[in-house]
């Protein structure tokens, strides 16, 4: 998967677009669609990121390595956004399913399996929000907004449920307990400390202005 989605650079900067690139398991981006002969300004590794989504603004997606990086993106559109996380939790799913002849590393991949239902947990009670503030606008149902957030909420909850049932395959093949693993629990705090603009972090100042 391909397209243009905005980086957060820095507080001089702000958001820049950029032009990404969803790999065989590495998402890479460049200054433009026209420079990608001239290569990459950054790449991670989506199998070791954390994908979170932003409570407030539906356009949001960071990706997160513990204790190393931070890369704040928003897509155009909500739409937009959803094939995005579509497109990283596949890549992360397809990732952790390869596993060696002993079987190992199968643990890791239900925790990271786990973590992805916290997203589609969170992406699935945004949409309903979403969905619940539509129909009751003061000036009535709106219609499209409902039918837009419906659409998201149908391939949410499709991604979720395949995600279950990799996770029962898993379990099933090992012998491990399923009840080890909980539901997760939505993530529903809704605060107006949520803005576009990420809290600066401690980076690397090679990941500043790009």
């Amino acid at each position: 998967m391909e397209g243009v989605l905005w980086k957060w650079t820095n507080y001089w900067n702000g958001w820049q677009t950029r032009w990404f690139v969803l790999e065989n398991g590495i998402l890479s981006y460049y200054k433009s669609q026209e420079e990608v002969n001239q290569g990459c300004k950054g790449s991670v590794k989506v199998s070791v990121c954390q994908i979170n989504v932003n409570n407030i603004d539906n356009t949001r997606l960071d990706l997160v390595i513990p204790g190393q990086q931070h890369m704040y993106l928003r897509a155009p559109s909500p739409q937009d956004r959803q094939k995005w996380l579509v497109a990283l939790g596949s890549a992360k799913a397809c990732v952790d399913s390869v596993l060696d002849s002993k079987g190992s590393g199968i643990e890791d991949s239900l925790t990271h399996k786990k973590s992805e239902l916290h997203l589609y947990c969170d992406l699935l009670m945004q949409q309903v929000h979403a969905m619940k503030s539509a129909a009751n606008s003061e000036g009535g149902p709106e219609i499209q907004k409902i039918e837009d957030a419906s659409s998201l909420l149908t391939a949410t909850c499709d991604t979720f449920i395949r995600t279950l049932e990799d996770i029962m395959k898993l379990t099933l093949t090992t012998g491990i307990n399923p009840t080890v693993y909980e539901m997760p629990v939505p993530n529903l705090t809704m605060t107006k400390n949520n803005s576009n603009k990420p809290k600066p972090v401690n980076r690397s100042l090679s990941q500043e202005n790009r």
